[in-house]
């Protein structure tokens, strides 16, 4: 039997409980649990892809903006992953690896598809779960900020939503993008630089100039 058949099962979903959970005290790194999981150990395939969820969700969300079409984006990725996971040369970086067969998919979506014209206020939801009705400001701000997030580039948004959202390192960064550190940090302050001035009239005191 196929693996990806055999353990499709067990891979993750946002929203579900978090398979690290039941995980070791101790967690193994990603080259042990790749290890395991080629050894049939459905546990670990768990662990290891739930470790990686939010960052791959960022990813396929920054490319298509709509949270229903990056879950969608994720899963395949995630079998693709599974499937493929022989031929992952370098286990430590299975991170790396699996980051640009979602960046891959997630385009494939967008040839595949016409999406929906328009940044989704679920998306910002997705990225910022405050609850953005609780106030009619609030609101109006959760969907110009989508509209800011869909005037970046594509590689803006991947990295606002790493680094800002994920936590990831420059380095980090641009081993997923295959980019210079650098170059995710000058990117990241361009991104910053015209969200600041998209977003200007949500700012404090903005309506007293």
């Amino acid at each position: 039997m196929h693996r990806s058949a055999s353990l499709a099962h067990a891979l993750p979903r946002r929203g579900a409980p978090d398979a690290a959970a039941a995980g070791p005290a101790a967690p193994a790194g990603d080259a042990a649990l790749v290890a395991r999981v080629l050894d049939g150990d459905e546990g670990a395939l768990g662990v290891l892809l739930a470790r990686h969820l939010d960052a791959a969700y960022a990813v396929a969300l920054a490319i298509l903006r709509d949270p229903t079409d990056a879950d969608d984006a994720c899963q395949e990725a995630f079998l693709i992953a599974v499937r493929r996971l022989d031929q992952c040369a370098a286990p430590e970086r299975f991170r790396h690896w699996l980051l640009r067969i979602v960046q891959n998919r997630a385009r494939n979506l967008i040839r595949r598809e016409r999406l929906r014209e328009g940044p989704s206020v679920d998306a910002v939801r997705a990225v910022a779960p405050h609850d953005v009705e609780r106030s009619a400001h609030r609101a109006e701000l959760a969907r110009d900020l989508g509209r800011a997030l869909a005037r970046l580039t594509e590689r803006q948004r991947v990295i606002v939503l790493l680094h800002d959202v994920e936590g990831l390192t420059h380095a980090e960064i641009a081993d997923v993008l295959g980019i210079a550190a650098v170059t995710s940090r000058v990117n990241l302050f361009k991104a910053r630089r015209n969200l600041r001035r998209w977003l200007a009239p949500h700012q404090p005191g903005a309506a007293d100039d």
